[in-house]
Formats: C-alpha cells, sequence, structure tokens
C-alpha cells in the first residue's frame, strides 16, 4: 500500500484558494456517494478546479471514478488516520489545478485501486476503457513478493516504459509523490530519507524533463527539507528576514508596469517569489542577499510578438545586463518550456531578473505535458496513419531512455545507468549532414551522435565531421552542430577477423550517454581480444654489431657478430627501458621492458640479454599517422614534424581508402626525449586522428 502519513504542519500549496480540510473529505468520502443527479460532494474541489481549465468537461466519469475508488478503499486508513480515499482525491486535485484532462484525473483517482484493494485491471477497463487502464496500470507497482529487491527499479523501468506510449502516466505518478512527500512527517528518518533520495535522483529530474514546475520546485522544497534539514532552516531565515537593502520587488514592479503603460503595451507583471532551493542556490552564488535577490519579475502578455515589444521597452528605460538574456521563444527548451529570460538593473545598481511570456506560455511552463490535455486526440476525427500515435510529449530524452533500457537487463545496470543519465540536465541539438535532428546531453561527443544515429551500427564509426571540418570522435558538440560521422565500409569484427576495426576502450572514456556506454561495453565484452595487443611477425629490422653504436644506438653483451633487431611489437626507443632475449639464429630482440612478449618470453625459459643505450641522444623511429583526407594534409603534417626539430628520413603515403589515410613517415630526431611532444603535434594536425609507433623498424 501506498498510504502515507499527513504532517501536521504540511502547509496548502497554493495561496489564494481555500484550505482543503483532508478530514473532511475524508468524512463525506465515508457517507457514500451522493445521489445520482449530482457529484458526491468529496470531490466538489476537483470538480470546480478542472472545470476553471475545461468548462465543457463531463463530469459524471469523475463521479463513476469516486464510487469505485471510495467503495474500493473503505476501510483502508492512512498513517495518520484519515481515510485512504484522501490521498487519490488530492492526487486527482493537484493534477485538476494543472489542467489534466478528464481522462488523467479518472485514472488518478483510481490509482492505487488495483495495487491496493481486490479491484482488477479487467474491471477498470470495462467500466473505464483502454486510456483509463493502460493509466492505471502503468503508475501500479510490482510485487517485492515476485521481485525482491528488484521491484522498485523494475517498478520505475515498467513505469517509464508505459510513460514512452503515454506520458500521462507520469503526470499520475509526479502528483502521486507529492502528496506522499507533502505527507511525510510521521515516517522513520530512515524512511523518509529514502524516499527523498529517490525523489530527488529520479522523480525531480523527470519532472523537470517533462516541464512540470509546478510539481518540481515543491519537491525541490520538501526534499531540501529532509535531505538538508540545517540549510533548509537556514534558508527559512533568511527568507523570513528578507534583506531590505536596495530599493524592494514592489517598487520595480511598478515602474515596469509604468514603463509598459506609457509604451501602450497590455501586460500583466506580477512578483514570482523564489522557493526555498532557488533562494539557497542564490545565496551561495552571491552571498549577501538585497531585496530583489527573493524573487523574478514575471510579464505575461498575449501574443509572441508582445514579448519582444516587453523586452525592446525594458531595455531601452532600463540598464540590461546583456550577459543574462536567453531567448527560449525562439529556441524553446527540450522541456516545451518557451520565455524570455533577462535581468536590468535599476538607477541605484540593483538588479532585478524579468521573465516574459505569454499566457499560453506561462501554462505550459507551469504544467509542462500536463497543459497539453489528451496529446492522442486524433486532429478533426482523423486516425494517425499505420494506427501510431503522433505524440508531441516524446521528446529525444525519452526516446533515448527507451532505447538503452532495453539493453539495460540487470536492474542494478539500470537503476545506476538511470540516475546518472537524469542527472544529466541539459541538452543540445545537433544535425546530422544527411537531415534530421539528435537530442543529446550537454557534454556528449561524436561518440554518442554516432550511437544515437545508427545503433549498434556505430561500432564501425572512424571519425566525423563537425560543422565541416574533420573531427576526432572524442570531440564534445555544442548546441546547434552539424555532424556527419564517418563509417568503416564491411562489418564490423573483432580483431584479426576481416571488417571493421570496431570500438577500442577509450571510446569509454568519450561517451556520455548510456546507449553508447552500453553498447561499446558490450561489444568488449563480446569480443575480448579487442583488449589485447596484436603481436607482429618479426621482421629483419638493421643489424647493429655488439659493442658499437648503430643506428638505433644500442648497446648489447653479446659476440659481436651477432645480429641485433629491435622488437616490431613495442618499437623501442631510447630512453625506455628496455631487456634483450636471444632467439633463433643466434639473433637479440630488443623489447621494452614492459612489453608482453617479455612474459612470455620468460615463461619459455628465455633468458634475458644485458641491453642498454648508447650515449648518443639521437634516435631514429617510424611512426605512423592515421586521418581523414583532406587538402593541404602532407604539408600541414610536414610542418608539425619540422616545427618539433626532427628531419624526415622517408616518408609514404598510400592511396586514400574509406576516406582514410595512411602515411609512414621515418624521422631522425636530436633527442630521443622530444618523441612523445613530436606525437602530440602530429595529432593536433586537424584531421589527424592517430599517431603511433610503427609494428617494425626498417631495415638499415
Amino acid at each position: 500500500m501506498s498510504a502515507e502519513a499527513t504532517s501536521p504542519g504540511a502547509r496548502s500549496r497554493r495561496r489564494g484558494r481555500t484550505s482543503i480540510d483532508l478530514r473532511r473529505l475524508g468524512r463525506a468520502a465515508l457517507l457514500g456517494p451522493a445521489s445520482r443527479d449530482r457529484l458526491p460532494d468529496a470531490i466538489g474541489h476537483v470538480a470546480d478546479a478542472h472545470r476553471a481549465h475545461h468548462p465543457d468537461a463531463d463530469l459524471l466519469v469523475l463521479g463513476k471514478a469516486y464510487v469505485l475508488a471510495e467503495m474500493s478503499h473503505r476501510g483502508q486508513f492512512r498513517k495518520s488516520g484519515e481515510p485512504y480515499i484522501t490521498h487519490p482525491l488530492a492526487v486527482t486535485l493537484i493534477l485538476a489545478e494543472l489542467g489534466a484532462e478528464t481522462t488523467t484525473l479518472t485514472a488518478s483517482l483510481l490509482h492505487d485501486t488495483v495495487e491496493d484493494t481486490d479491484v482488477t485491471l479487467d474491471q477498470v477497463r470495462a467500466e473505464f476503457g483502454d486510456e483509463v487502464c493502460y493509466l492505471v496500470d502503468g503508475v501500479t507497482k510490482l510485487e517485492k513478493v515476485d521481485y525482491g529487491a528488484a521491484a522498485e527499479p523494475e517498478t520505475f523501468r515498467k513505469m517509464l516504459v508505459a510513460t514512452g506510449n503515454d506520458v500521462r502516466v507520469m503526470s499520475i505518478k509526479l502528483a502521486d509523490r507529492l502528496h506522499n512527500m507533502r505527507t511525510l512527517g510521521v515516517m522513520r528518518p530512515e524512511k523518509q530519507a529514502r524516499i527523498a533520495k529517490v525523489t530527488h535522483d529520479v522523480l525531480i529530474p523527470l519532472a523537470e524533463r517533462l516541464g512540470v514546475q509546478a510539481l518540481k520546485t515543491e519537491l525541490e522544497d520538501l526534499v531540501f527539507a529532509i535531505l538538508q534539514p540545517e540549510e533548509y532552516e537556514r534558508t527559512r531565515a533568511v527568507i523570513a528576514d528578507r534583506a531590505t537593502t536596495g530599493p524592494s520587488l514592489d517598487t520595480i514592479a511598478e515602474d515596469v508596469r509604468r514603463t509598459l503603460r506609457e509604451a501602450d503595451i497590455s501586460a500583466e507583471v506580477v512578483i514570482r517569489p523564489r522557493h526555498f532551493v532557488s533562494v539557497h542556490r542564490a545565496r551561495l552564488k552571491r552571498g549577501e542577499m538585497r531585496g530583489t535577490d527573493f524573487g523574478r519579475l514575471l510579464v505575461l502578455v498575449g501574443e509572441d510578438a508582445d514579448c519582444y515589444a516587453v523586452l525592446g521597452e525594458l531595455h531601452t528605460c532600463f540598464t540590461p545586463v546583456i550577459s543574462e538574456f536567453k531567448d527560449f521563444i525562439a529556441a524553446p527548451k527540450y522541456n516545451l518550456y518557451q520565455s524570455l529570460h533577462t535581468a536590468v538593473a535599476g538607477l541605484d545598481g540593483a538588479v532585478v531578473e524579468v521573465l516574459i511570456r505569454t499566457h499560453q506560455m506561462h501554462r505550459v511552463a507551469e504544467a509542462g505535458v500536463v497543459a497539453l490535455g489528451n496529446p492522442y486526440t486524433p486532429v478533426d476525427g482523423a486516425e494517425p496513419a499505420d494506427g501510431e500515435r503522433a505524440d508531441p510529449t516524446r521528446p529525444g530524452w525519452l526516446s533515448r531512455l527507451l532505447a538503452w533500457q532495453e539493453s539495460a537487463t540487470d536492474p542494478d545496470t539500470f537503476w545506476t545507468t538511470l540516475r546518472a543519465d537524469l542527472a544529466q540536465d541539459r541538452e543540445i541539438s545537433v544535425f546530422p549532414a544527411d537531415g534530421g535532428m539528435l537530442g543529446l546531453p550537454a557534454g556528449a561527443t561524436c561518440v554518442d551522435a554516432a550511437y544515437a544515429q545508427y545503433g549498434d551500427g556505430a561500432h564501425g564509426c572512424i571519425g566525423a565531421r563537425v560543422n565541416g571540418r574533420l573531427a576526432t570522435l572524442s570531440t564534445v558538440l555544442a548546441d546547434g552542430d552539424t555532424v556527419q560521422l564517418l563509417l568503416a565500409q564491411g562489418p564490423v569484427q573483432a580483431p584479426g577477423d576481416s571488417g571493421g576495426p570496431g570500438p577500442s576502450p577509450e571510446w569509454l572514456d568519450h561517451a556520455r550517454t548510456p546507449a553508447a556506454r552500453i553498447a561499446i561495453a558490450g561489444w568488449l565484452a563480446a569480443n575480448p581480444e579487442s583488449l589485447k595487443v596484436p603481436e607482429s611477425e618479426p621482421r629483419a629490422p638493421g643489424a647493429v654489431t655488439a659493442g658499437r653504436r648503430g643506428v638505433a644506438n644500442v648497446v648489447v653483451d653479446v659476440p659481436e657478430d651477432a645480429t641485433v633487431r629491435l622488437a616490431g611489437c613495442c618499437t623501442p626507443v631510447p630512453p625506455d627501458d628496455v631487456t634483450g632475449f636471444l632467439v633463433r639464429g643466434g639473433a637479440v630482440t630488443v623489447h621494452r621492458a614492459e612489453c608482453s612478449a617479455v612474459g612470455r618470453m620468460a615463461a619459455l625459459g628465455r633468458s634475458p640479454v644485458a641491453v642498454s643505450w648508447g650515449d648518443e641522444a639521437e634516435c631514429r623511429v617510424t611512426l605512423y599517422a592515421e586521418s581523414f583526407g583532406r587538402p593541404r594534409l602532407l604539408a600541414d603534417l610536414t610542418e608539425a614534424i619540422a616545427t618539433a626539430g626532427a628531419a624526415i628520413v622517408s616518408a609514404n603515403v598510400e592511396p586514400p581508402s574509406e576516406q582514410r589515410v595512411r602515411h609512414t613517415y621515418t624521422l631522425q630526431l636530436p633527442d630521443a626525449a622530444g618523441l612523445a611532444g613530436l606525437m602530440r603535434a602530429m595529432r593536433d594536425v586537424p584531421g589527424v586522428f592517430d599517431v603511433r609507433r610503427a609494428q617494425h623498424e626498417p631495415a638499415s
């Protein structure tokens, strides 16, 4: 049972509306339904709030749902002693005040019946139809008896999948959690903290992403009071002692009203007090609080054009703070939010934030997806093509979430990944070169864009162009970027097989989205050989006489006629720590000390040979540079090499293949210590995505 107790000090959510006595409503519920020609008295407040947004709504179905809910919950009580029916009534009232349509309110009245009573989904479907049944099923918890510790994460998985088909499922869940948070006071402190933590990590980010600010801000304050009680009390004291320095918001609001009247702009100017968490954040950011820091001015107008007219007047008659200006009308946020944000300073320098929006924008800003009514109602009675719903509330983040959760079959992985995903609270839009748009979290890279666009096909991604320029897969994308992902031809297979190269472990460092991380980790787990460094076949390098300094400057304690070669698997150069082993034919192969071949040689019983570098600082090394083809690439690479002080002994450029070009350079360095800097300089050349030592040193 999801019942929670009513807190003795719980305050009404909105000022200006008569406080609702839940005990009185509970007693009215126990008296039974009213006569057939009118609604039961207990849902009078719900009916009034609903009619305020939907004057023509048919309320008979609400009365019918209330009767079923009251009868099924009769005899059940909340922990504070109220009849349980007060909970679905309160949840329904929250949604009614936000403007939810009748189907949502009907389901909210019944949202706990299947979970906590003998009512079945078949009964709900028979009485109220498929839509109400779907919504009730979507918010019904899974039983701990069946799922054990996985019940909570699997319940959220089920709820999110249901939300993907009908966003009203999450609207009901948010209102349900808000009422439970309001009435959490008599629970044990540890249970309060657990519920508040889940609310903070999952429900509040979901409320933000769905644009339901009215629920999100109150949930934030309630969680703040439980998880940070000392900071909450300190913030409450600051609000109670409101700073009086500088002009008050009332004075500036009146100045703004007068300015708009003189400009003949019809607008409503109201003061929006900051909620507790907002004041707390402002205090941490600004230190000492002034009177204008405790709220914002909200300017409401009739048309979009009026918003810009108001902005022009404010920026003309007051001093604008340009860095604070944001236009969310021309570019709405991913959660449907639209508004103009600005800040202006008065004559004494006091700065006030101003929000400018239409009345319709304000409804959506407060209620988010709830303000859309039923988004699945066919336009002009026409059914969507192919039976598919045209869902304006299915944003990119929800589609991504539904996609990656299918791969996260383990409940713990899903739960951890969900919290991490929802913690990324900003979103950007990027545009593939072949059309469309991708919504990605802020900080996403080309790797994330590849998996968002191609799914598992992104395993074969070899590079990208961002805004027309070649870029590495680790490039962080910005809002509005154009991205062209470059894919290898043919299937992606494990190393050593034919096909594309597949993702490398480094991709996990660049991936920000769960879909990309899960897909990369899955491929690497299925192809463990991709984590191993391939061992090349030895090739005869230049011979270096023992005791003499050859091209590689190696000194080996072996007979003078022995052949010495540098191992192709690790290409040692000064000042690498090296060791040698005698191999067939009496030759000595020199490896870097950390090379995996050293362990294999020791396991075969091969005795190490003392090897050291000579006194000369010079060294010769062969490097491979992998890049995308573009004009002047060779010139830019040779310029970078020359700038680093290296001499080019030989160079080879292979013909382009799948837009990739491989350069082979044999270089003479005046000092081996400069090798790392040289390789970095070559990697920094636009279009170059990898520089590595060659697998074999060239023959002398």
